[in-house]
């Protein structure tokens, strides 16, 4: 009589094999890839929206970006320039140093001022080194961003009006306190224009396509991140027997894809530094550039840590000697002690809530979504455990032998 044997699916471990339903078909196999693919490429959008939205519209993030901005001694060169360019275009500087010129040095007032030019530059940003003349640069800044964001959304808020949809970066208070501390006059600074420092973010007619983005970003940075787990976690459904690969490819998704993001970084920061900079302030472009896409950097590394954490799971629960050996060396404290490797497991977890390295410890979503992938894995990692070795799990003790009579007694 002919007997009928059940091949051993990929994931044998350790010698023993696991019973499957065989090789997944050709198109299931193609469905999967695809859906991680499709998630791949979904998880790059939702990474892009979610850094527009905790950079661009997030007020605290704006202040910290801005504050980064003007303690950088490439920027803060590049700042003073332009103020003092400002004050010069704005205020008649050697009339303004004749009037405290003794009258026969009247004459060298013009050449005091182009003289002067550079070291007021240098006072500009030592001044700018100070935390008064900073905050004034964080307070035009996050003003700015607040008018920004009331008019992309079509609200109004902080006295601010939408208006005609043009949003400037009103930098004319800290022009006339520049003004102030370099000793120019205040009649002088009274007739300052009413537009000298202001620099302008977007124009009114940008307003329609830009708040379309806005709502785009909003919605998009939360549904498109949940459908990156759904379709993630269908691969992972359709794929029994082999799901340890799965995951392990999941990994590798989530890998390349931080490795995308931050390659997107330096490829969009080059070409906005070639395009929007005049080659003497590329420097503090480049800068500016990597203070304003640090949590867009930030995203990338994440996705590549989860990824490699990702990975080692999936290679943790492979049948390498090495992944089996783990397992042989943790199998008696998960087997015999769970409570014990929850309550360590759930320890070294807060530690890592407390430090917060990444943005998702830092906010209860992102705590609860891997929290639950901890345990997840956690539980499938016993129950390979339990399967692999459960002699560690259920000890046998071996019945004492009898005492030996004495030589010499009966029976």
């Amino acid at each position: 009589m002919a007997t009928s044997t059940t091949a051993p699916s990929p994931d044998a471990t350790n010698g023993v094999a696991e019973v499957g339903p065989g090789p997944l078909r050709a198109r299931r196999r193609a469905l999967i890839w695809a859906l991680i693919i499709v998630a791949s490429l979904i998880g790059l959008g939702s990474i892009l929206t979610t850094w527009v939205q905790r950079q661009m519209l997030d007020e605290q993030s704006w202040k910290d970006a801005s504050a980064s901005l003007v303690a950088d001694p490439e920027v803060r060169e590049a700042v003073s320039i332009y103020v003092v360019d400002e004050l010069y275009a704005s205020v008649d500087v050697p009339a303004a140093l004749a009037e405290r010129l003794p009258p026969n040095l009247k004459p060298l007032a013009v050449s005091a001022a182009g003289a002067l030019r550079e070291p007021a530059t240098n006072a500009v940003d030592r001044l700018l080194d100070g935390p008064r003349v900073q905050q004034l640069f964080v307070n035009a800044s996050s003003l700015a961003q607040q008018k920004l964001v009331n008019v992309l959304e079509n609200e109004t808020g902080h006295g601010i009006s939408t208006g005609d949809g043009v949003v400037t970066l009103d930098l004319s208070e800290l022009v006339t306190e520049i003004g102030t501390q370099l000793g120019v006059s205040a009649p002088a600074l009274d007739r300052i224009p009413p537009d000298t420092g202001v620099i302008t973010v977007m124009e009114s007619d940008q307003l329609s396509a830009a708040q379309a983005g806005v709502q785009a970003v909003r919605v998009g940075s939360t549904l498109l991140l949940v459908l990156v787990f759904a379709l993630f976690a269908l691969a992972i459904y359709l794929a029994p027997g082999q799901r340890r690969q799965t995951v392990r490819n999941i990994g590798c998704a989530l890998v390349l894809v931080g490795l995308t993001v931050l390659v997107v970084r330096r490829l969009a920061g080059n070409y906005a530094i070639d395009a929007l900079t005049q080659p003497a302030s590329e420097s503090a472009g480049r800068q500016a550039w990597l203070i304003g896409s640090e949590i867009l950097g930030q995203i990338g590394w994440a996705s590549i840590v989860y990824g490699m954490l990702t990975l080692a799971g999936a290679i943790l629960a492979g049948p390498s000697a090495a992944a089996t050996a783990v397992r042989r060396w943790i199998a008696p404290v998960l087997n015999q002690s769970p409570g014990l490797a929850a309550a360590v497991i759930g320890g070294v977890f807060l530690l890592l809530i407390a430090w917060g390295p990444t943005h998702a410890l830092r906010t209860l979503w992102g705590i609860a979504v891997l929290g639950a992938l901890v345990a997840i894995g956690v539980a499938a990692l016993r129950r390979e455990t339990l399967r692999e070795f459960p002699a560690v799990a259920s000890p046998v003790v071996a019945p004492m032998p009898p005492a030996a009579a004495p030589a010499g007694t009966d029976g």
